[in-house]
């Protein structure tokens, strides 16, 4: 038992506000809603960020930044992650863009970009979209070859 199965006990419940009902009910004509204004007529439904026709936050503060629609994204896979894969058996020397999919590094839509953080002692094949500088360099100097694929 919590605080949250907790009832109060039956003569403790409140009832509903029976509203617009006449005036010896004590909620007749203006139904508890106080005189004229917004929030006395039927329909009304505050926002949440509704200010009171004050100008709102969103345009009071400074808008910057810029966004770029043309924007090539890359999904980066460093040379370290290929040579654990290669060595838990879940990729071979001879790696495609294929490979890196099925091996779940990346998905059918993304652009591969092989980083160069780690070591790499296998020699390897491998295809990708675009390649660092560094891991260039790395796969090079392991005696393999870097093919770059055009999208």
């Amino acid at each position: 038992m919590d605080l949250s199965n907790l009832k109060a006990p039956i003569p403790n419940r409140k009832g509903t506000k029976r509203v617009g009902r006449g005036q010896g009910s004590g909620r007749g004509e203006q139904s508890g809603r106080g005189h004229n204004g917004q929030k006395s007529r039927s329909g009304h439904k505050q926002r949440a960020w509704f200010e009171g026709g004050q100008m709102p936050l969103q345009r009071r503060l400074p808008k910057f930044g810029f966004k770029n629609f043309n924007r090539t994204e890359n999904r980066g896979i460093n040379v370290h992650t290929i040579s654990e894969f290669i060595e838990a058996g879940k990729l071979n020397t001879s790696i495609s863009l294929e490979d890196l999919i099925n091996a779940g590094l990346a998905s059918k839509s993304d652009r591969v970009k092989l980083l160069g953080r780690g070591d790499l002692e296998q020699k390897i094949e491998i295809e990708v979209h675009a390649a660092s500088d560094s891991a260039k360099e790395k796969v090079e100097k392991a005696g393999g070859s870097l093919t770059i694929v055009q999208n």
